[in-house]
């Protein structure tokens, strides 16, 4: 089966989350009739008490450089681990029976919600079947040429290094190998709980706080499956909070009853923004939303009566 009618499956990779179990992320490689490859990605929430869910195709494994030819089961690629490969450019392609019971359409019938996913997966079999045949059943063998290792010329126009020198420039090479590989270590132990401590900040103050640069924090980011950094969602939702607080006050002296209403929103919109903080990649709730929506016009009303009432005053 195909993605579509003029396309081929050449190679599929599922991963699952696993700071977040239900979220699962799928890789597809389809080859069109011309010969020519292209790479989709998309993601899914598998929850086992409802149906499951096709919610996005932003890249996030294949942003940077991906090669499928290096995946295997087990494989982490920052928070995703690798679930399932077929690569039909392999020695031996890998069967869908291999797949876990939760892939198995058979076995589990909400994959039929997911028809993509589910169309590729049924497709697994006879594309390695095919593979199989025009192969003769022997092994796929892909002929490389060996890369030759290039000998650097001589530099003629300047005098051999003394000894003395050539240990002086290996001490220096190894010191700054030693310097990288510990600025590697200490970026890899970079948890989301440490991201977290720092999203109310930009990226840029957060990056300098956390002593890395901008692109290996966004780098970082995607790792842990976060699109955007959430800053302007926690400022937004502490800005809200901020508008609560005040009106509680006021409520509080003309009506004890729309002051507890008040402040059991208050509660809510600091509970949404904790799980923001734990989970970032979620968006604010619709209802929050249309809430912040009406404390706009309410501040844009209340700027529109201030200026008029400047204007009378100056006449």
């Amino acid at each position: 089966m195909t993605s579509s009618q003029n396309s081929t499956l050449t190679a599929l990779v599922i991963f699952q989350n696993f700071l977040f179990p239900v979220m699962y992320r799928s890789v597809n490689v389809y080859r069109s009739a011309e010969g020519k490859e292209e790479m989709e990605e998309r993601e899914y929430l598998l929850r086992e008490t409802s149906k499951f869910e096709e919610i996005g195709f932003d890249r996030v494994i294949t942003l940077y450089k991906f090669d499928v030819s290096t995946q295997f089961v087990g494989n982490l690629n920052g928070v995703w681990k690798c679930m399932f490969v077929y690569d039909s450019n392999r020695y031996q392609s890998t069967s869908v029976d291999a797949s876990p019971e939760w892939l198995s359409i058979a076995e589990n019938p909400k994959m039929e919600f997911i028809p993509t996913l589910a169309n590729d997966l049924r497709a697994i079999p006879e594309l390695a079947l095919s593979v199989e045949e025009e192969s003769g059943g022997n092994d796929i063998k892909s002929h490389q040429p060996e890369k030759k290792s290039r000998v650097p010329l001589p530099d003629l126009n300047s005098l051999p290094c003394s000894d003395l020198e050539t240990e002086e420039n290996d001490q220096n090479v190894s010191e700054n190998k030693k310097r990288r590989a510990a600025k590697t270590e200490d970026i890899a132990r970079l948890s989301l709980e440490d991201l977290a401590k720092y999203f109310d900040l930009t990226i840029v103050e957060a990056s300098k706080k956390l002593k890395v640069g901008v692109t290996v924090l966004k780098r970082k980011c995607r790792e842990f499956g976060i699109p955007r950094w959430p800053r302007r969602k926690i400022k937004s939702l502490d800005s809200l909070i901020l508008d609560l607080q005040k009106e509680m006050q006021q409520q509080q002296e003309e009506d004890e009853l729309a002051a507890i209403a008040v402040e059991e929103r208050k509660r809510m919109i600091e509970c949404e923004r904790e799980s923001i903080e734990k989970k970032p990649f979620m968006d604010i709730q619709e209802e929050t939303k249309k809430f912040r929506q009406v404390i706009f016009k309410r501040r844009y009303k209340a700027r529109v009566l201030e200026n008029r009432c400047r204007k009378l005053s100056l006449l």
